[in-house]
């Protein structure tokens, strides 16, 4: 009870993290280990294999970081796809490892998703918003290269098959797929990617 001629007191309001719930935003060499245990999480109990070591990580990273996209809830990363440009019509060997800075394809690598975030839509909607990020960077098309499973997910998202994939990785065989980026602004967010 307070006194007559006194002001009242009230506790002050706690003050909030500033972290900010959900952001997107490029990867930085920085965030190299932590790109690589996800990337662990989701292919190594699949394939045996990630698509990328340590070092090339961080050498895309480094090379052409607004070619990564990020997905971070408070503060943590929970997904992510890293890409480099190439300068073909379709993916090669060659083109697993390296940065074509003059090329129009964004030759996305990996798309990966922490395991207690699966299943949420993440991966569709990490997608979408990278291709919208992409449309901004004067990239014709982006290309992909996957395993028979995971292409009917692609295709939803806009990709279309282009058949086998020169490229391989030890005895496994994929399937590249393309994705123009003209008008992909314009493709409505809930279809399905």
């Amino acid at each position: 009870m307070s006194m007559p001629g006194t002001a009242l007191e009230f506790p002050s309001p706690q003050r909030r993290h500033t972290l900010p719930a959900s952001e997107f935003r490029c990867l930085t060499p920085q965030d190299a280990a932590c790109v690589f245990e996800i990337e662990q999480e989701a292919f190594v109990s699949v394939s045996g294999l990630c698509p990328l070591d340590p070092d090339t990580i961080r050498h895309f990273l480094t090379l052409c970081p607004e070619l990564s996209l990020g997905w971070f809830q408070e503060g943590c990363l929970v997904a992510f796809i890293i890409g480099s440009l190439w300068d073909e019509e379709r993916l090669t060997q060659e083109s697993l490892t390296a940065h074509r800075p003059g090329g129009r394809t964004a030759h996305l690598h990996v798309l990966a998703v922490r395991r207690t975030f699966r299943q949420q839509g993440k991966g569709p909607a990490l997608l979408w918003r990278y291709l919208q990020h992409l449309g901004g960077l004067a990239v014709r098309r982006a290309a992909l290269m996957c395993q028979a499973p995971l292409v009917p997910f692609y295709e939803r998202c806009g990709f279309r098959r282009l058949g086998p994939c020169a490229a391989a990785a030890g005895a496994l065989a994929f399937t590249e797929l393309g994705c123009s980026l003209r008008g992909h602004a314009s493709v409505r967010r809930n279809s399905g990617c």
